[in-house]
């Protein structure tokens, strides 16, 4: 179950052309606006909506649903000011509702009907409705082609000419995947005049040197633009060879992109202006926004709300700018000193300073730049917004983005799972102090914060994290260099055996191999003049570029290694042009990625030019080669892998469990820590095995509950707010007779200062681990696994995962963790039933899913052992739930 959204305003999507179209539910007073949207409506699109024309049946159809009753929801769409379309649906029976549209005929082609259509049916989805129906003219081709093409599951019946419809309101593979196609392609749109322009007007470009907007307007003539450019300044006539008007209403020409370089409080007047002119996109580098308070956020929105209303896509405010460094565009609308050079790695930074540090860096080591793009406040053009725009860049072979925070983290996630089946993405994510970390009283969401959220959601989608920005360039520039490793197995081959050692040492730390090389393999490589031949490969100080050519032809050759690192220190007995024309040519057909370092020839150049347009690149230290190979690695190995099913679970009570939760805030209407008898209810309806446990709040009633679970058994506190029971005295285990039992009984009550215990026998022997849900405001339900008992803190042995959970998402958890050998048997142990441990995280995680009121959980411990996984100790607290988004919709950022 999912808590039905209710947005207030309502929400602003990309129509296919690239314009903004908000969606909004109908309200009382649209009742004029529909009438006059009626007006505008064809006869023809009258009649294939209501099987006849009929203008009245038209007014009172739209009269009705402004009308405010139960029976009913409908969406408005508004486009360009009008009200342009209505969506509705009107309840039939128990999941089941009759929907219609109207739209009016100038938005024809837009896709609008799709968006109104995606929309209705995730309101549909969320109030509990799982199908929608409607009836249909044969011959009204569009509706049946919107219906036919949104990826939605639908039966179809024809009789005499109607066609009655029926549409599954799930999200299926298939709608997911069409959604996503329709929304990359409007993204692509709606940046075009963003990123390609024909003409860009820098507003606010002063007559001097070293303001913003004449610098801007500087690196935009000398960067070669092939548009045209013009300035916007009312006190000159031309600034920097470039014609200046004083208002962009004054330049001769439709301006596609606005860079405004004016003071905060006049951005929006001047957007408004652009907007006029009939201007597409702007990029806003004034500071004095949100950054700054209260009164800033206030600008921001006003900002926000008039390009909105004028379909301008907005890049900031408070940025560096973008570069585009195509032939055919050459834009640099940027305020920095670096210029770019083309080439496959596109960038977003959040940050001018350290989008500055990437261009530098990566000019410093050879690497081009598709495009580059300062987000700034991110007000409107986000993340997730150039990542799609890059996703279908054929120039853009690598994606990398600096980022401090997420506006939609799980939209996010499901558009890295996709896009990186094709193109890595690089992040490096700023603010990893520990500063977020949240209080609980679960170790589950004690456990959690931020960065925990961040990992979770980057190992889930086959985002490579990076520390540093350094390490982002130098993993790119292998990136972009096919092809990736197609194993572990590493060969370090070249003339600096100290070097060499450092690489394998580094390879050994970062989970690489070096595996010795065959004794035949060996033998080839004595003869091409190698001192040492077993991995590393050590040519002698005095090699010369035959033998390392030799050498490394024989390495390609065996079949036993999966990628290379050349180490090579240039003598006066070699010049480094031969030794980059050895390894150039002995890499252009290699199969295998083959990267570099040189060292002891400062002028060297960073990167080796390979016939076919490739360059490899060339790193000043051994450890910084196989960091940036071994990531290459780490990524192929994700994209490799398939991508993992949500497994069906069987022996799961939806009902039981709603009314468990139900009957719980009928009690406790605030939520709470759940008393252990219903928190094991709930557990027990999501199939997950339990030990179970009796109340008591005397010592007769502890003992006879002992008596009827049978000894031995355990005896802990029920005192609330007590995390950790053994810190306190508060547990007693192996409990063999009702004198030991009482004797405990006065023990634990006294420590916990409670008289409510709760007795259980006594689980079977195995390993202890901590099995946790807790919910995250941005980033959803997270599902941990880890290291249990009393250890749990002290180990901070875990593994966190967002929703939905793949079978290889759980399984790389339970992998992962440093007590997965325990579980298989460690040192002649018994293994534990690790497939019975799988379930109870995907049942968890089923759990976090259908109640949106699970606030926390902690299993601790779960104990697994051979004859399977069962929840000794129990920890939940539910709190009344709050709204969450659709994270599969198309819906732009909300300031």
């Amino acid at each position: 179950m999912t808590v039905v959204e209710q947005p207030g305003a309502g929400w602003d999507v990309l129509a296919s052309d690239g314009s903004v179209v908000r969606i909004r539910p109908v309200r009382v007073d649209d009742e004029p606006a529909l009438r006059a949207m009626n007006s505008r409506v064809s006869d023809e699109s009258i009649y294939l909506r209501f099987f006849g024309i009929n203008r009245m049946m038209a007014d009172e159809y739209t009269d009705h649903l402004a009308t405010e009753h139960d029976g009913h929801v409908a969406l408005v769409a508004e486009h360009a000011g009008d009200v342009v379309g209505i969506a509705s649906y009107e309840n039939l029976r128990s999941g089941e509702a009759e929907m219609a549209f109207l739209l009016q005929d100038s938005v024809h082609g837009k896709g609008i009907g799709t968006l109104l259509l995606e929309q209705l049916a995730a309101t549909a989805r969320e109030n509990g409705i799982q199908r929608l129906r409607a009836d249909t003219l044969g011959e009204n081709a569009k509706m049946l082609r919107v219906l036919a093409d949104s990826g939605f599951e639908q039966v179809r019946r024809l009789d005499s000419g109607v066609v009655e419809l029926v549409l599954d309101t799930a999200y299926h593979p298939l709608t997911l995947e069409k959604m996503a196609d329709r929304e990359r392609a409007a993204e692509n749109r709606s940046l075009q005049r963003l990123f390609a322009p024909r003409t860009v007007a820098v507003i606010g470009a002063g007559r001097t040197p070293g303001g913003i907007g004449h610098e801007v307007l500087r690196n935009i003539v000398s960067g070669g633009f092939t548009g045209t450019t013009y300035a916007v300044n009312p006190h000159a006539s031309v600034i920097a060879g470039v014609a200046a008007y004083p208002s962009i209403g004054a330049v001769p020409d439709t301006v596609d992109l606005a860079v405004i370089a004016v003071p905060a409080e006049q951005v929006a007047d001047v957007l408004a202006q652009c907007g006029a002119a009939g201007a597409g996109g702007a990029v806003v580098l004034t500071a004095g926004f949100s950054e700054l308070g209260a009164a800033g956020r206030e600008l921001q929105r006003e900002m926000l709300a008039v390009a909105r209303r004028h379909s301008i896509r907005l890049i900031g405010p408070n940025c560096l700018g973008l570069v585009n460094t195509a032939a055919e565009i050459s834009l640099n609308a940027t305020f920095a000193e670096v210029s770019p050079s083309p080439g496959v790695l596109a960038i977003a930074a959040q940050s001018g300073a350290v989008g500055i540090a990437v261009l530098e860096h990566a000019g410093r080591t050879g690497l081009g730049i598709s495009e580059f793009v300062s987000l700034g406040n991110k007000v409107d053009v986000s993340g997730n917004d150039v990542l799609l725009h890059w996703w279908g860049d054929q120039r853009t072979a690598v994606i990398g983005l600096y980022l401090e925070s997420f506006g939609n983290p799980r939209k996010f996630g499901g558009l890295a799972r996709m896009i990186g089946r094709t193109k890595p993405i690089l992040i490096v994510k700023g603010g990893r102090s520990a500063g977020g970390r949240r209080a609980g009283a679960s170790h589950t969401a004690a456990a959690a914060t931020p960065e925990t959220a961040v990992d979770a959601l980057f190992a889930q989608s086959g985002v490579l994290r990076m520390d540093t920005i350094e390490e982002l360039v130098e993993t790119a520039r292998v990136l972009a260099v096919p092809p990736l490793p197609r194993g572990r197995r590493l060969a370090v081959v070249g003339n600096a055996g100290g070097a060499g050692i450092l690489a394998a040492d580094a390879a050994g730390r970062l989970g690489l191999e070096l595996p010795e090389l065959s004794e035949s393999v060996q033998h080839r490589l004595e003869e091409a003049g190698a001192v040492a031949t077993g991995n590393p490969v050590d040519l002698g100080a005095a090699a010369s570029p035959t033998s390392l050519a030799q050498a490394l032809q024989v390495i390609m050759d065996s079949g036993e290694i999966d990628s290379i690192v050349v180490n090579y220190a240039v003598t006066r007995a070699g010049r480094v042009e031969d030794i980059y024309a050895t390894i150039a040519a002995a890499a252009a057909p290699a199969e295998l990625p083959i990267v570099v370092n040189c060292v002891g020839s400062p002028h060297a150049t960073p990167e080796i030019a390979l016939p076919d347009g490739r360059r490899l690149p060339v790193f000043a230290f051994p450890e910084s080669a196989v960091r940036a190979l071994a990531h290459a690695l780490r990524y192929a190995e994700w994209r490799a892998r398939p991508q993992g099913v949500v497994p069906e679970l069987s022996r799961v009570d939806t009902a039981g469990t709603r009314g468990v939760v139900r009957r719980y805030f009928e009690q406790s209407p605030d939520g709470g820590w759940v008393d252990p008898r219903q928190a094991n209810q709930l557990l027990r309806r999501a199939g997950i095995s339990v030990i179970p446990v009796a109340t008591a709040s005397s010592r007769a009633e502890a003992i006879a509950a002992a008596e009827q679970a049978g000894y031995p058994v355990a005896l802990k506190t029920a005192a609330p707010g007590v995390v950790h029971k053994t810190d306190i005295g508060g547990v007693r285990i192996g409990l063999a007779n009702a004198v030991q039992l009482g004797k405990a009984y006065e023990e634990v009550t006294s420590a916990a200062g409670d008289p409510h215990v709760v007795v259980q026998a006594m689980a079977p022997s195995g390993t202890e681990l901590v099995i946790g849900t807790v919910r995250d405001r941005l980033f959803g339900p997270l599902v941990m696994a880890g290291s249990g008992g009393t250890l749990t803190d002290l180990l901070a042995d875990r593994q966190w995962r967002g929703l939905p959970l793949t079978d290889l998402d759980a399984a790389d958890m339970v992998r992962s963790l440093r007590c997965a050998p325990l579980l298989a048997g460690y040192r002649g142990a018994d293994a534990a039933d690790q497939a019975a441990v799988l379930d109870v995280i995907h049942r968890i995680a089923w759990l976090a899913e259908q109640v949106p009121e699970l606030a926390e959980l902690d299993i601790n411990p779960l104990v697994a052992g051979p004859s399977g996984a069962f929840a000794v100790d129990v920890r939940m607290r539910l709190t009344p739930a709050v709204p969450e988004p659709d994270w599969h919709a198309r819906r732009l950022r909300e300031d």
